[in-house]
Parts: structure tokens; sequence; C-alpha cells
């Protein structure tokens, strides 16, 4: 299994984002092609010092392959290009195995 991890910093606009992200772009990754499974939390908390991101998104492909194909598909780009529409706080994106 492979996951895709992305880490959503404060926004400008915290209401806005929240809408937009549950209403619009989620919807929209949704229809990535070969996820497996996805989630995503407003509701991080930090164990120590500092502070959660403000959203959290991950997703399940069965391989990287899997993941970098869904990643360049018309439906990925469409994803790619929808972010910069709520995520005023910047994001981090990283991928991994699953062991």
């Amino acid at each position: 299994m492979h996951k895709l991890l992305v880490l959503y910093n404060e926004p400008k606009d915290p209401a806005h984002f929240r809408k937009y992200y549950v209403e619009t772009h989620v919807p929209l990754a949704s229809k990535l092609p070969g996820m497996k499974a996805s989630r995503y939390t407003f509701d991080a908390k930090p164990l120590g010092p500092g502070k959660a991101p403000f959203c959290i998104f991950e997703a399940e492909f069965e391989n990287e392959a899997a993941l970098m194909a869904a990643l360049q598909s018309n439906e990925g780009k469409a994803v790619a290009g929808d972010v910069p529409n709520y995520a005023s706080g910047g994001v981090m994106m990283m991928h991994y195995a699953m062991r």
C-alpha cells in the first residue's frame, strides 16, 4: 500500500477553506483514479510544542506507480490546479510506502 499525505497550514480565511474544501475539493479528489481510500480531518492536535496542521488529507493507493499515475491523470491535474482556490496558508505533500 502507498499513501499520499497532504498537510495544510492555517489559511488566511479558515471558514472559506473549510467550506470550499468539503464542498468542492474533496469531491474533486474523490475522482482520482486508483484511489483505494481517503480521509481528512480538521481536528489534529499536537502532542508537544508547536502547532498541528490546519487540515490533513490521506489517500491510499495500491503502489507508488498507481499514485503517480493518478497525479498525472486529468483528474489529478484538476485536483492540483484547484489547490490555490482555498489553500492560502500553504501546503506540504508527501508520499510513502506502508509497511
